[in-house]
């Protein structure tokens, strides 16, 4: 069980080293915020980016994603190998 967890700590720590060096390298939103409430400027639209940078930023979105998502899965099978879980 103890090889078990340590596993799960390295690939936990990974997992969070990973998290943190894609959200550095994204790049800001110019528009402060307004996205979320549905502002939008013309260089963030669809049309108004160019191919390279677009995949360049959806490349780092799923890595991203996938970074979250496995740092919160090790994190919640860590919680139940060390017993608090029970």
């Amino acid at each position: 069980m103890r090889v078990a967890q340590y596993i799960f700590i390295v690939l936990d720590l990974i997992a969070c080293i990973g998290l943190i060096i894609t959200v550095m390298l994204q790049e800001s939103s110019a528009s402060g915020g307004l996205d979320a409430f549905g502002g939008q400027s013309s260089a963030d639209t669809f049309y108004g980016t160019q191919g390279k940078r677009r995949s360049k930023e959806g490349l780092l979105k799923k890595l991203t994603t996938v970074f979250a998502i496995s740092f919160a899965v090790f994190t919640i099978i860590l919680y139940v190998l060390t017993g608090r879980g029970a």
